[in-house]
């Protein structure tokens, strides 16, 4: 049985701030444990790749997780449209790529996609993910415990700031 829920990160743990992802998934299962029961199903990867568009059957909602150089601190949320984009012949994809390919073998719209993106800063190989990062991941996963929940606020964080 597929749950209706699935959290799904992505990162290289041997690339210090990389692994943000994963780590996020690991952690968000160990605080959710069994109340989550089977309403989640918690994936990690090395990168997005065109197989992953089956992990999107039989969703309600997918929470996408990478590390990022470019959003705001400690993490930015958007929402997700299905696209083609210049990774969707690569190697690795974009979750909008992963949603694409979805849509053209099912013939149905994905669920609906958020991505969580986590700032980190230090991509180094060898190196473990840094203080500031693993701050910033602490923030995520209280926001991640409100996805679960349904109550999670999906407009940038920016936004979010400028409403209170």
């Amino acid at each position: 049985m597929t749950a209706p829920l699935l959290v799904f990160g992505w990162g290289n743990a041997s690339r210090g701030d990389d692994a943000l992802g994963p780590l996020f998934v690991q952690q968000l299962g160990a605080l959710a444990g069994s109340s989550v029961g089977v309403r989640v199903d918690f994936l990690e990867d090395y990168q997005l790749q065109i197989e992953h568009a089956l992990d999107l059957t039989c969703r309600e909602r997918v929470l996408f997780v990478d590390a990022s150089l470019n959003c705001v601190a400690p993490f930015d949320v958007t929402t997700l449209h299905a696209a083609r984009d210049a990774s969707f012949t690569t190697h690795a994809m974009s979750a909008q790529a992963v949603m694409q390919v979805y849509r053209e073998l099912s013939g149905m719209a994905p669920p609906p996609c958020t991505l969580l993106a986590i700032r980190g800063t230090g991509f180094e190989l060898g190196e473990p993910p840094g203080r500031l990062a693993l701050f910033n991941l602490s923030q995520a996963l209280v926001w991640g415990q409100c996805w679960l929940d349904g109550n999670a606020v999906l407009e940038p964080l920016t936004q979010r700031a400028s409403h209170a």
